[in-house]
């Protein structure tokens, strides 16, 4: 299978590829049984999470506002949406997974995402490709795919979620959040 960044594809294309991979780890979470390893798989899915959420709110969610009408409210309903699950996350993350309420946050998370997804390919995705420039959506996935690779991999619900604070904050939140990574790979 070619990935995004192979085809010329645009930034809807790139965002839509990232929910079939998170939806695909949702049905992986969903039936593994052992502890452990839901463990890590919720920890993938939080960090793949984020580093969506990175790629929208720098470049899918700036567009939206400046191209579609009442592009402010759109932008900022999904924030919101955005801020929520991310409070969800970081809750997940101080759980283990075999306390009870892990499996509770883990499914209110893929539910607000799924439903997340499911607005923005239905109706918000659409209305964007109308509204865009293609070529400006084609070098917005370039950049979404190159932020993506530097974006944090934990939750951080009190930073900046728009630019240009965002922008200047995610390399350096990203690097913390890798050497925390690494440091946990290690005990």
């Amino acid at each position: 299978m070619t990935t995004p960044q192979e085809r010329s594809e645009d930034l809807v294309d790139v965002l839509i590829h990232d929910h079939r991979g998170i939806e695909e780890m949702f049905g992986d979470v969903a039936t593994e049984p052992g502890a452990e390893q839901r463990r890590r798989l919720a920890n993938a899915i939080v960090a793949e999470l984020v580093r969506h959420t990175v790629a929208e709110e720098q470049y899918l969610y700036p567009t939206v506002r400046r191209v579609l009408p009442e592009g402010d409210r759109i932008a900022d309903h999904e924030i919101h949406d955005h801020s929520e699950a991310e409070a969800d996350m970081k809750r997940l993350e101080g759980l283990d997974a075999t306390d009870p309420d892990f499996e509770f946050v883990l499914t209110r998370l893929m539910t607000e995402m799924r439903q997340h997804m499911l607005e923005e390919e239905v109706d918000l995705f659409p209305r964007l490709r109308v509204a865009a420039d293609p070529d400006e959506l084609r070098e917005l996935a370039r950049k979404a795919q190159q932020v993506k690779k530097f974006a944090p991999t934990r939750p951080h619900p009190g930073a900046p979620d728009r630019p240009p604070a965002n922008k200047l904050l995610t390399p350096a939140l990203g690097l913390v959040d890798r050497i925390r990574d690494a440091l946990s790979r290690r005990t």
